[in-house]
């Protein structure tokens, strides 16, 4: 197993120990895991500021990757929050500090509120995903110092009901264009098994689809753990959603730099 997408105590959404995460890691059989923890610049909760203590989480990165060498490959991320304007300086400059092997960017916000509390108190459901995506398409052309775009559909996971996609697909399409232009990829995040979805995947099958068929290939596994049970979740029925959609490779990096790996 490769699982490209987790967190431990470093995050403002997480308790768990960073070495607690790496030995559960072991034991479940992942071979590489990468720790992801949250940088959210500018993030509107102030009782979840998603700051990062970089010189902490550095070290500790290091210190497992070295402690536990011999039975897991530790890659050294970080998923960093995109928005727009002044914030992704911010994002630029800390992607930019510190060698990290792997960096997701993700969306938690839209216009300076947080999908998950306070988006949709002014927006209906189809109003919010279209600004959801439009938001999307334009903050991933100004920051792009990132090697997947994270959970691309999260907005699905807060709306009342999913909407008709039609109305979407072609503001989706250009932002996967745009990332496959741009050497970058999406991931498989299976937090949408734990959130209710009925069923619905991130990426959705519409998704996937249209990814491979406009030529994509880079596509990472996460688990987007944030509790040691978490780790490796739904990795085999993850494997076969690809599969179904004509993935052959799973992609795993070092110093930024893509591997792909046959899915077995």
């Amino acid at each position: 197993m490769y699982d490209y997408h987790s967190h431990s105590d470093f995050s403002d959404d997480c308790t768990t120990p960073l070495r607690d995460m790496v030995r559960t890691a072991v034991t479940a059989g992942i071979r590489e895991l990468a720790v992801t923890d949250h940088y959210d610049p500018d993030y509107p909760d102030r009782n979840f500021p998603f700051e990062l203590d970089f010189s902490a989480y550095h070290r500790g990165l290091e210190e497992v990757e070295r402690e536990f060498s011999d039975r897991i490959r530790i890659v050294k991320g970080i998923e960093i929050g995109i928005q727009h304007g002044d914030t992704n300086q911010k994002c630029r400059e800390t992607a930019a500090a510190y060698p990290y092997d792997f960096i997701i960017g993700s969306f938690h916000c839209t216009g300076g509120q947080d999908l998950y509390t306070e988006y949709f108190k002014t927006r209906s459901d189809e109003a919010g995903v279209a600004e959801f995506y439009e938001y999307v398409y334009k903050g991933i052309r100004d920051f792009q110092n990132f090697d997947v775009l994270g959970h691309i559909n999260v907005i699905d996971r807060y709306v009342k009901q999913i909407p008709d996609y039609k109305p979407y697909m072609e503001t989706i399409e250009a932002i996967l264009k745009e990332l496959i232009s741009l050497g970058k990829g999406i991931e498989i995040n299976t937090s949408s098994f734990r959130y209710g979805m009925n069923g619905r995947t991130t990426p959705s099958s519409d998704i996937l689809t249209l990814y491979k068929d406009l030529g994509g290939e880079i596509i990472t596994y996460g688990s987007d753990a944030h509790r040691e049970s978490h780790l490796g979740y739904m990795y085999k029925e993850a494997m076969e959603i690809l599969q179904h959609h004509g993935f052959r490779y799973l992609a795993t990096f070092r110093e930024r730099k893509c591997t792909p790996i046959l899915i077995r």
